[in-house]
């Protein structure tokens, strides 16, 4: 029996992936994870690296975040915490969908959860106080291969529903997209 329900999203290789909750009087049960079941989604490697993250204040924005190759990763994004706007990115130069972005909203009673595939930036709005997400990478982080994109440029036109109440030093200066940028081959 499937626990999860996947839905392919406008951006090639992007999916939706909702998750079974099985509960009685108790509480649930929820997999986050089943390499066997995602596999036919395109997670084809072993999960290198599993982060939590908190993020105290509603209407923050973290990212926009990826690691270029040979270090680049799919990521399994989980809402288990809250609520948050979670935005993906296309830098595939390749793409018919390069620059192009796509968001969902992943919360812990929605149960869903994002598969990014590589290739693509990946970043969020807490859209509640204390918001905690799960990741699943398939690569370790290498800060060295980092790349990232700046919430805020004009290129990308991300819309953000919350007006930005905090970034950080470091995404604040991610550079703005110019016409240069060409994107990463994979």
């Amino acid at each position: 029996m499937s626990r999860f329900t996947v839905n392919d999203l406008p951006l090639q290789g992007l999916k939706l992936v909702e998750r079974q909750f099985l509960g009685d009087h108790r509480g649930f049960l929820s997999r986050l994870f089943c390499a066997e079941e995602l596999a036919a989604c395109g997670w084809n490697k072993p999960i290198a690296q599993i982060n939590h993250t908190r993020t105290t204040k509603c209407a923050a924005v973290r990212g926009m975040h990826l690691q270029v190759p040979p270090h680049s990763e799919m990521k399994l994004v989980s809402c288990v915490q809250g609520e948050v706007w979670d935005v993906a990115v296309d830098v595939r130069s390749e793409s018919e969908t390069f620059l192009k972005w796509h968001a969902e909203r992943l919360s812990a009673e929605n149960g869903r959860a994002l598969l990014i595939p590589e290739g693509f930036a990946h970043g969020f709005q807490a859209l509640t106080d204390d918001v905690e997400l799960l990741y699943c990478h398939s690569a370790a982080y290498n800060a060295g291969v980092e790349l990232g994109l700046n919430p805020r440029d004009p290129v990308l036109s991300i819309e953000w529903p919350l007006e930005i109440a905090e970034l950080s030093a470091r995404d604040q200066q991610h550079p703005m997209i110019t016409p240069e940028f060409a994107g990463i081959t994979l």
